[in-house]
């Protein structure tokens, strides 16, 4: 007879570095395993790194990476959230929240008042039970070569301290989307 143990959630480990290699760990050796090189944009690195490890493998992670930013005429910085992957056979399974959980509890600690993403259409109502809103603005990005794009995917913020209201105006990312 076996006993119903309490679930345990898997913890979530820091990693130094995040590269290719990481990355083909949880998702293999696609050539674009984000979905996003249609969008034509240069991404800048995640700074720290958050993951899942399951029998010793990585399977989910989650970057993050403070960003300058304007939104009308205020000045301000917000943690910038990318990276977020899932391996495709462990999709669904709360791992992507448990990761992002994780990530966004160290950002509350980084001083912005929000987090920024971008994301796939698909994947709003992921972000949206996570508690993320949807900008309903052009983002402008910066890319390299002193230019700027619109950024074609989804944008969206959510709090990261109490009371945190997203300000109005045109949304300007002051960097390389992350």
């Amino acid at each position: 007879m076996t006993a119903n143990l309490p679930f345990t959630p898997p913890a979530v480990v820091r990693l130094t570095r995040f590269t290719r290699t990481e990355l083909s760990e949880i998702v293999g050796d696609g050539e674009d395993p984000f979905g996003v090189a249609w969008a034509g944009l240069t991404w800048r690195a995640k700074e720290e790194h958050f993951s899942v490890k399951r029998d010793g493998r990585l399977v989910a992670h989650t970057g993050l990476v403070t960003v300058p930013l304007s939104v009308g005429s205020v000045e301000t910085r917000a943690v910038g959230v990318g990276g977020v992957v899932v391996a495709p056979g462990l999709r669904g399974q709360g791992l992507a929240r448990i990761v992002m959980t994780a990530a966004l509890e160290h950002a509350r600690t980084k001083g912005p008042r929000y987090g920024l993403l971008f994301c796939m259409p698909h994947l709003l109502p992921l972000y949206q039970r996570l508690g993320w809103q949807e900008l309903h603005e052009e983002v402008a990005v910066e890319q390299p070569a002193d230019t700027t794009a619109v950024m074609p995917l989804r944008s969206m913020w959510t709090p990261l301290q109490e009371g945190a209201q997203w300000p109005v105006g045109p949304v300007r990312l002051r960097s390389l989307p992350m």
